[in-house]
């Protein structure tokens, strides 16, 4: 049989090079058929393996492109890149431009507990060299290979994994290396240029793979964050409509977008907050935000001006959380303009309130001007009308009057508010009703928290307690009685009932109320008198008129000086213990004396 017809017999069906060498030992004039015989099988070998490799090659691409999830395909390429090469360790770094380091991602084949976990500068090691070249590169040696940079850790990490052998191929997305992948072997080897070919083959496919994941994985946030913002939208605006108020808002912002979520006015006084504390925020930021009309990131979190056209009303605060609902530690676009919505939100409700709040400011100083000018026009109408309020005025009410000559009456009225019943701006003043039966201390208190709230000397004068219309509106008149008395003893900034001033309110007031004054002064005495038929106050008018001497007093009185002992017993009873003090006769002797002439 011709040689060359027996060769091409064998090659057709596949015959071992083995065999192909036994027909030039049988026949040595068939040596150079042979030769090239075997020539042919080698190349026919090569052709298959490297048509496994590329069958291989297209299913790992497939493989990949079906995969959705980054970390999957971070995973299914150390793995596909290890069984195609046959090698025993194949891994997966990313350089970091933020910190400028390198890190391992994921490892397959990995043994060591170190090796996972090492970190590096940017450049350093077999893999620095390629990021920086873009070009793949092997090293039979790594430890004693001198081409790139060693750093003791990273040797380190080499070291106790045991590798020697590595192959590290860039992944490139345009020009931009993202990272190297590598295939290791911890004995000895020469990496031939099929395989480097092979490994970068791959690498581009799983570049390309692992930019459609991660473009997939933005593409589904985004959705999930426009979805959930739309959702957010609706709520926030189903909250308005039934009447939410702020801290709902915040709750709901909160639950939406994570973090704690913090109102503030422009001011920077808290309004409400959901989730973890949020502190005030700076109000550089505020006004950047309101000069932007954006939501600002800042190194806290993300805060927002709310704003009402160029009027600045308040801000709204998002502190840092460690991720939100998307999965980054910052907020999609999404996520941003849901917090600047939510803003607007704030606005309106904000805008609502003082809306409500003017309205109600209006009824309630309609109210109080009705009350203070015309108590018996329709008293139970008044009643009636303060009760829609909220206020009962049958009830024992001080009157009290608020004024401060640098401060704005409506300023005043309204940090008045949160110490009244009842707060409105009459005749030009600032008056208070309030449920209280010791007007004198509460006039110091109220000056004192009113002067703390604006900064300024706030001056207050009460009277009362007093019980429906018509003795409210007495009160009224006797708390201006005593506010002029204050400033005209130089008392600014202090709060004081005509009870504190006693005489001395009586001189300086303008028109001043005789019939008050001696009421107040003598008033338990002359009910004792009415109630049991009594003669105190004959007793005191006595007892002074003798200079203060009951035997004569006696005499007077045509009674025994033990009863008169007796009477002044019970008046220092009714008057009160200091009542023979030096301040107290002289204000009894002349409540005396205008009871006299009144009579």
């Amino acid at each position: 049989m011709d040689v060359a017809f027996r060769l091409l017999e064998l090659l057709a069906g596949g015959a071992r090079s083995e065999d192909l060498a036994l027909v030039a030992v049988d026949d040595p004039a068939a040596g150079p058929a042979a030769e090239l015989a075997l020539r042919i099988n080698t190349t026919l070998r090569d052709h298959r393996r490297r048509e496994a490799e590329l069958s291989a090659l297209f299913d790992t691409a497939g493989d990949l492109a079906r995969l959705r999830d980054p970390d999957e395909v971070l995973r299914s390429i150390v793995h596909r890149a290890r069984r195609l090469l046959g090698v025993e360790l194949s891994y997966l770094t990313f350089n970091d431009p933020v910190t400028e380091t390198t890190s391992m991602r994921v490892t397959d084949g990995s043994v060591s507990e170190l090796f996972p976990r090492v970190r590096m500068r940017m450049g350093i090691g077999l893999g620095g060299l390629v990021a920086q070249t873009a070009r793949p590169y092997a090293t039979p040696d790594y430890l004693t290979d001198e081409r790139f940079h060693h750093s003791e850790p990273v040797d380190a990490a080499v070291k106790d994994e045991g590798l020697t052998a590595l192959l590290a191929v860039p992944l490139t997305l345009g020009h931009n290396v993202i990272g190297v992948l590598y295939a290791a072997e911890r004995t000895p080897r020469d990496f031939t240029p099929d395989e480097i070919a092979l490994l970068s083959s791959l690498a581009d496919h799983a570049a390309v793979a692992l930019d459609n994941a991660r473009l997939l994985a933005e593409i589904s946030a985004h959705s999930q964050a426009v979805e959930r913002a739309e959702e957010a939208h609706d709520k926030l605006m189903d909250l308005v409509l039934r009447g939410g108020d702020l801290p709902a808002v915040a709750a709901a912002v909160a639950d939406t977008l994570g973090g704690g979520i913090g109102m503030y006015t422009a001011e920077g006084v808290e309004l409400a907050h959901a989730g973890p504390p949020t502190g005030a925020p700076d109000p550089h930021d505020v006004a950047a935000s309101h000069h932007s009309g954006r939501a600002l990131s800042t190194p806290d979190g993300w805060v927002c001006a709310v704003q009402a056209g160029p009027e600045l009303l308040g801000s709204i605060v998002r502190s840092a959380a460690p991720i939100d609902l998307a999965g980054t530690a910052d907020l999609v676009d999404a996520d941003r303009r849901l917090f600047e919505r939510a803003a607007v939100v704030t606005a309106l409700l904000l805008l609502l309130r003082r809306s409500v709040a003017k309205a109600e400011d209006e009824v309630r100083g309609e109210l109080l001007t009705d009350l203070l000018t015309a108590p018996d026009r329709n008293p139970s109408a008044l009643v009636d009308r303060a009760r829609r309020l909220g206020v009962d005025i049958t009830a024992p009410h001080a009157v009290l009057i608020a004024h401060a000559t640098t401060v704005p009456r409506r300023r005043l009225a309204t940090a008045a508010a949160q110490h009244a019943a009842l707060v409105g701006v009459h005749a030009e003043q600032v008056v208070l009703l309030v449920r209280d039966g010791s007007p004198g201390p509460l006039a110091a208190r109220v000056s004192t928290a009113l002067g703390a709230a604006t900064g300024c000397p706030v001056t207050v004068a009460a009277a009362g307690p007093a019980c429906g219309p018509a003795e409210l509106a007495r009160a009224h008149a006797e708390a201006s009685r005593c506010l002029r008395a204050l400033l005209r003893l130089g008392r600014e900034g202090t709060g004081a009932s005509m009870a504190d001033l006693g005489f001395v309110g009586l001189l300086l007031a303008d028109d001043g109320d005789h019939t008050a004054f001696i009421r107040r002064t003598l008033g338990p005495v002359f009910d004792y008198d009415r109630d049991r038929g009594t003669e105190l106050l004959r007793t005191l008018e006595a007892y002074f008129a003798t200079g203060g001497n009951p035997p004569r007093a006696k005499d007077l009185l045509h009674v025994h000086v033990n009863t008169v002992a007796q009477r002044l017993d019970r008046i220092g009873k009714l008057l009160g213990p200091d009542w023979q003090s030096p301040d107290r006769v002289l204000e009894i002797q002349l409540a005396l004396r205008l009871h006299a002439l009144q009579a």
